[in-house]
């Protein structure tokens, strides 16, 4: 059985068709963590806390409880999905800044293991 491709710990570069999902806040202030790297590197536009930007896309994370994380994954898992042109590389969104756990954050994305585009982080 051929093992999924997963997300590198530090991403520095892409591919045309990559994007780079990172954990933002809904008012895009783009100041630490992931985005940060999102905004200098990637495209990720300030003030823009959701969606494609770039060659990045922001999954808020910073608005609550996990609940308030998980329609924003399932948006993102359907956007991927319309975008099979694109590989989506899924950094550990909330596992920074916003202070959750893998345990806590990979449960939303169990829906992704069957996208082929979404690449995600070892153990998720």
């Amino acid at each position: 059985m051929e093992k999924k491709r997963t997300t590198p710990e530090f991403i520095t570069s892409l591919q045309p068709n990559e994007i780079f999902v990172f954990g933002s806040n809904l008012r895009g202030m783009h100041a630490g963590g992931a985005a940060y790297v999102a905004y200098r590197n990637f495209g990720a536009i300030m003030g823009q806390g959701v969606g494609l930007q770039g060659q990045s896309y922001a999954i808020p994370t910073m608005q609550g409880g996990v609940d308030t994380i998980r329609p924003y994954v399932v948006e993102f898992i359907d956007f991927a999905k319309q975008h099979q042109n694109l590989t989506f590389l899924v950094t550990r969104i909330g596992c920074g800044i916003a202070g959750f756990t893998d345990e806590k954050i990979s449960p939303l994305f169990e829906a992704a293991h069957d996208v082929d585009n979404i690449v995600l982080p070892p153990n998720w």
